[in-house]
């Protein structure tokens, strides 16, 4: 009935709560180098990534609003056009400021986004857990009840038996005794013994 506990590492809790964060300071980080590269005031690379963050943003709309639609699909797709956006502004301006300002933006985003899901998953967990914990509890219970009903016919089995073995030694020995009369027995409103019985 014992369940193994597993302790995770402390890198496997923290690396989901960071997750949002690094994606955008990745993000971040490789438009400024396209910005170093040559993007800044680049025309054509500002008009290739507004049409790429256009293209998944239908992407999005179209997972979202289609009749089977898979809000998974949906909310890859608007994020990937968030951070298209988001290189795209970053390479394009020319200082820092507002990169920064649009990354603190989006990051704050993700984990709005975020909390969400792990409020969900959180959820699910706790009722997993609930629901694991009466089922054990349940059958401990159970397990409890035959254990002493097995006992307790164990126990009575073993009395009877010692009472039986005793009233047949107890049987031998009075019939041993010099005297004994089993007629003196029947009498006296006892049962007849086998023994009388062969007798007669």
């Amino acid at each position: 009935m014992n369940e193994p506990t597993v302790q995770r590492h402390w890198l496997a809790i923290v690396a989901p709560k960071a997750a949002p964060a690094l994606a955008t300071t990745t993000v971040l980080a490789l438009a400024r180098i396209w910005n170093a590269n040559g993007a800044e005031h680049s025309v054509g690379n500002a008009v290739l990534m507004a049409a790429l963050s256009i293209g998944a943003a239908a992407a999005g709309a179209c997972a979202s609003v289609g009749r089977a639609g898979d809000s998974t699909i949906a909310g890859t797709a608007f994020a990937a056009s968030g951070a298209l956006a988001f290189a795209g502004v970053a390479g394009y301006a020319d200082g820092l400021p507002l990169p920064l300002l649009l990354w603190s933006v989006a990051t704050a985003g993700a984990y709005g986004l975020a909390a969400r899901y792990w409020r969900k998953d959180r959820r699910e967990r706790v009722t997993y857990e609930r629901h694991a914990s009466e089922r054990r509890e349940e059958r401990a219970h159970v397990e409890r009840v035959e254990t002493l009903r097995a006992t307790t016919q164990i126990e009575v089995a073993r009395t009877g038996a010692a009472y039986a073995e005793q009233l047949a030694q107890a049987l031998v020995t009075r019939a041993a005794l010099p005297g004994f009369d089993p007629k003196a027995l029947e009498a006296a409103g006892l049962p007849e013994l086998p023994a009388a019985r062969g007798d007669r």
